[in-house]
């Protein structure tokens, strides 16, 4: 392809694997490849720049399989303990695995899902990851591997409003118009960065 002019070779090769399964992208510039709604993914990218990644075995990053999970807050630190290329998203509901293919992916997203629904430790999920990654070079049986092993169920979180619009435009309004000291006289600043500040009970000139 002609977006892929450039590239790494690690890179390309990573992407290509990803247009032999779901052909052509849906989008494409001159850093990424993105294919929507394929297979189980809501979105695959496909990255240019790629990332050395020594878990659990040296590799490089390149491709990130997206998918519509919700995590529960308290899961999140785990995740990051597990494997540092499992990314979870809360405001979008997403839960991504970046690495060098699919099958990888699949592997560190089921392994993720064990966490999550606590069947297994980070502990317990990096040996297991170890284990399958050397199985896959052995040609032995590698089930995580072979696809998706729970169902995504993913909403989007917008969080919860702390601060109101009263409290915002208070500090806007203080923003404006504050008071300080300066050289033994008080002035007034305002927010515009270009706008002097001024004493107003100095005589004029001064």
């Amino acid at each position: 392809m002609d977006e892929m002019e450039g590239w790494p070779e690690e890179s390309k090769e990573a992407a290509q694997l990803v247009i032999d399964k779901y052909g052509k992208p849906d989008e494409s510039s001159d850093s990424v490849l993105i294919w929507n709604e394929r297979g189980p993914w809501k979105r695959i990218v496909a990255y240019r720049d790629f990332d050395s990644h020594n878990f659990p075995a040296p590799h490089n990053d390149s491709v990130e399989s997206f998918l519509k999970h919700e995590v529960a807050t308290e899961k999140i630190s785990d995740l990051a303990e597990f494997d540092g290329s499992v990314v979870v998203n809360r405001t979008r509901g997403e839960l991504s695995a970046r690495c060098h293919d699919e099958e990888a992916n699949f592997l560190a997203l089921n392994l993720a899902s064990d966490i999550i629904k606590g069947e297994k430790t980070v502990k317990e999920a990096r040996e297991y990851y170890a284990h399958e990654f050397l199985a896959y070079r052995k040609k032995e049986p590698t089930p995580y591997m072979e696809g998706l092993r729970f169902e995504p169920n993913g909403r989007r979180d917008a969080d919860e409003r702390v601060l109101s619009d009263e409290e915002l435009q208070q500090a806007k309004r203080r923003a404006r118009l504050s008071r300080t000291k300066e050289g033994g006289r008080e002035m007034t600043r305002f927010d515009d960065p270009e706008r002097p500040p001024f004493c107003p009970d100095c005589p004029p000139g001064a």
